[in-house]
């Protein structure tokens, strides 16, 4: 999920397990034999002259098989495909130089092992975010609503974490990290369909596909372009660089802003011709990527993606979302169209509200979200109705901070790739890295 730049740094910048589910009632026996109906002789009087009447012998019950495969769509819940909580392992990358130690050493090796129930959850959120957005990509096609799209992706992510969100509370251990965000074009970011919603996808559109998974607050960000028109390859290939070249540069003592130096360097060494025009490639300057912290998508530092005299340094331990844009408009996106990203804020703090449509739905939002964030169509799926007076009412007394759609000039393009890494004691992981980018 993109952050923006403050607007006052801009003018420094230089241009399922069986264990979980109980295996004893499974079958209520060791041989598959249900014990509620005994085995011993039906006695229904005195034998007769042919003696005891013969036992009746049931047919063993057939246990359920364990899934090994994930189906299509995805709704096999990951934790039976992957016992003892055994997900695979992002991109491990030795960090270099002065730290090129920490891969053997033992108190780092060490300390990455307290952090098995971190790596777990960070993994499992990779696993079905890499798992769901492989088969987006699958199916997505022109001609599809933006709707339909979203909910692919958002159902598939409830599936395989097993929460659907439904039930109080419920999404707080584990689901949607945000909402998936379908921008397509000149919008950059944060747009999703609102109900009633009727955009359809065109075979000559650039989507920015951009959707958070978490588990136990850990949550992986990880974004994708999609465009169904070979002429915008540069663009992809650009940007999609440029993200890697940000994973590159980031470890442990890195410098944010020397990191945007080598993003811009890089995105802006592509250009693209489109209908006989050639457009330079700009990184979009008020956009960067960010540090996360548990159920908080954008954290206290920030990843620019221009060169910058920004020197805040990555440390052991930090998780940050390595985010790139490109456009082939003005570089600089502003707020535009109707709002569906939302988040309560952290520090909000006690605030007098006076609408009890206001209250209800605050208590909704903390039951449901806490400061994850959500938009209007998860508050519609949890069953509330007429809530936008309240919730204005939260985004204007600064309880709630409102996200909408970031957009360029019309008539460009954007692009966007993303990751999550860790930053281990060890090494670094591109957790989300698949075979897709």
């Amino acid at each position: 999920m993109a952050a923006q730049a403050p607007t006052e740094a801009l003018k420094e910048l230089k241009v399922a397990d069986p264990s979980a589910d109980g295996k004893a009632n499974e079958n209520n026996g060791e041989n598959g034999i249900d014990d509620s109906d005994d085995d011993a002789e039906e006695n229904d009087g005195a034998p007769g002259a042919g003696g005891a009447k013969k036992k009746k012998k049931r047919k063993p019950r057939k246990k359920k098989k364990t899934p090994t495969s994930q189906t299509e769509p995805p709704r096999v819940k990951l934790s039976q495909l992957f016992p003892n909580k055994s997900y695979p392992k992002g991109e491990e990358v030795e960090y270099k130089d002065d730290n090129l130690y920490r891969t053997t050493d033992e108190e780092k090796r060490h300390l990455d092992n307290l952090n098995s129930d971190f790596l777990a959850d960070y993994r499992e959120a990779a696993e079905v975010h890499r798992q769901v957005r492989q088969y987006a990509q699958k199916v997505i096609k022109p001609g599809q609503s933006l709707t339909e799209i979203a909910e692919t992706i958002e159902d598939g992510v409830r599936a395989l974490v097993g929460h659907d969100g439904l039930a109080d509370g419920d999404g707080m251990t584990a689901g949607m990290g945000f909402p998936c965000g379908l921008s397509l074009n000149h919008c950059a970011a944060h747009f999703t369909p609102n109900a009633g919603d009727k955009v359809v996808l065109q075979q000559s559109d650039v989507m920015k596909v951009d959707f958070g998974v978490h588990v136990n607050g850990r949550i992986v960000d990880s974004a994708f372009t999609m465009s169904f028109d070979q002429k915008y390859d540069n663009l992809l290939n650009a940007v999609r660089a440029a993200t890697n070249a940000g994973i590159r540069e980031a470890g442990i003592d890195a410098r944010v802003g020397e990191i945007g130096g080598v993003i811009q360097e890089t995105m802006e060494s592509y250009e693209i011709e489109l209908d006989g025009t050639t457009y330079p490639i700009k990184s979009i300057r008020n956009l960067t990527g960010h540090n996360i912290l548990p159920y908080s998508i954008h954290g206290t530092k920030a990843v620019p993606i221009v060169k910058s005299n920004d020197q805040t340094k990555m440390e052991e331990g930090d998780v940050f979302a390595i985010e790139t844009f490109g456009s082939t408009g003005n570089g600089y996106v502003r707020d535009d169209m109707q709002t569906s990203h939302y988040a309560r804020k952290e520090t909000s703090g006690h605030v007098d509200l006076r609408l009890s449509s206001a209250k209800s739905l605050l208590n909704v939002i903390n039951k449901n979200f806490g400061s994850l964030p959500f938009c209007r169509r998860y508050l519609d799926r949890l069953g509330q109705e007429k809530y936008l007076l309240g919730l204005n009412s939260l985004v204007q007394a600064g309880v709630v901070e409102d996200y909408p759609p970031l957009v360029d000039k019309k008539g460009s393009y954007t692009a966007q790739f993303e990751h999550t890494i860790l930053i281990r004691p060890t090494v670094k992981e591109v957790i989300s890295r698949g075979e897709d980018y």
